[in-house]
């Protein structure tokens, strides 16, 4: 195999897996709530986000976890509070995927 199609296999390889790990993040029903929520209030605290939907804090951090690695949320540390909001980056990139795949 020619060494470019190896880096080419690589590259594809890597965007499956991140792609894969960004699906896997927003179909999940708790994180679409939390994007939604984090959406509404631009930013939010983790103890807001708990607090206003009534999840465990654990619970919360778990999901926070899962959405950061997934790069679908970007933190901001004022303090000793950590804020989150939205990666509309990351969103616009899920959304353009999706129009490519409904093309084919």
């Amino acid at each position: 195999m020619p060494k470019d199609n190896v880096i080419f296999d690589n590259v594809q390889s890597m965007e499956l897996r991140e792609s894969l790990l960004i699906m896997r993040a927003i179909t999940h029903p708790l994180r679409l709530k939390i994007i939604s929520f984090i959406d509404k209030h631009r930013s939010v605290s983790v103890h807001k986000l708990y607090t206003g939907l009534n999840l465990d804090q654990s619970i919360a951090s778990q999901q926070l976890h899962i959405l950061r690695s997934a790069n679908l949320v970007r933190t901001q540390r004022e303090g000793k509070f950590v804020y989150y909001q939205i990666n509309y980056n990351t969103l616009a990139r899920v959304n353009g995927l999706i129009e490519e795949f409904r093309k084919k």
